[in-house]
């Protein structure tokens, strides 16, 4: 693959970032993720505290990372991230994650949508934002994000979460990395001890709010060590966020 357009963020893995194995935490990748697109913004001169000066923001609807093996503490890592393609309210974003040899390591895809942050509503993309992020006609990934993820409605196991004032974040709605940190609490000790997160596909439907309670609801799917999870707000049939996770053994 030819790239250009791109931008790339390199990183060294921090204790705190990594689990008692070593190795970077789902969430971190996350993390990491978002700190790279945040610094696309910024190297065109609409950071994301620009944006919220013009009551703008940009919102995860949709989005899959897919990981082959998980970087070490200390290790120092390449994000590679682009724009694949722009409609008038919303962008896919792509990432390719290399390790010190300049081996794939990771992927993620992404759908966001720009916003206004007041109205919670979409509003068409600054013209020179697309201008100066252009885009590359490229997938890291070969999924299609926009379909549908059936929500969880005989779960094997099941969580209860308050929404914190932590867990939100500067547009004002819980951070996407919550989502995921709520759906791993759910999965059973044996598969969180002994396997990684190798896929998560998730799809963001509606906002939970600060002092809601959440539920984490996770279903045991027939293949091997693969999940189905609903996070929904407890008292009402509200659902938030739906995703399918696949682990492997270390």
């Amino acid at each position: 693959m030819i790239f250009h357009n791109y931008f790339d963020k390199q990183f060294e893995l921090r204790y705190f970032e990594v689990n008692k194995l070593g190795l970077a935490t789902p969430t971190i990748m996350l993390a990491l993720l978002e700190e790279t697109a945040a610094d696309h913004s910024h190297s065109i001169g609409h950071s994301l505290f620009d944006l919220l000066e013009k009551n703008a923001g940009w919102v995860l609807v949709s989005g899959v990372l897919q990981m082959i093996r998980y970087p070490n503490y200390k290790e120092k890592i390449t994000i590679r991230t682009w724009l694949s393609h722009y409609s008038f309210i919303k962008g896919y974003r792509e990432n390719i994650i290399y390790d010190e040899k300049n081996n794939i390591i990771g992927s993620a895809k992404g759908l966001w949508v720009f916003f206004d942050i007041d109205k919670r509503k979409p509003i068409p993309i600054f013209n020179e934002i697309k201008e100066k992020w252009s885009c590359l006609n490229e997938d890291s990934i070969h999924r299609d994000i926009k379909k549908k993820i059936i929500a969880v409605d005989s779960p094997h196991h099941t969580k209860q979460f308050r929404v914190n004032r932590y867990d939100t974040d500067a547009n004002k709605h819980v951070n996407n990395i919550r989502y995921l940190q709520w759906v791993i609490e759910s999965i059973p000790e044996e598969i969180t001890d002994n396997f990684f997160l190798h896929e998560i596909d998730g799809r963001f439907i509606a906002e939970a709010q600060y002092g809601d309670t959440v539920l984490s609801l996770t279903q045991e799917l027939e293949e091997n060590n693969s999940f189905a999870h609903t996070i929904k707000i407890k008292g009402s049939d509200t659902i938030c966020a739906t995703a399918k996770t696949i682990w492997k053994p270390y």
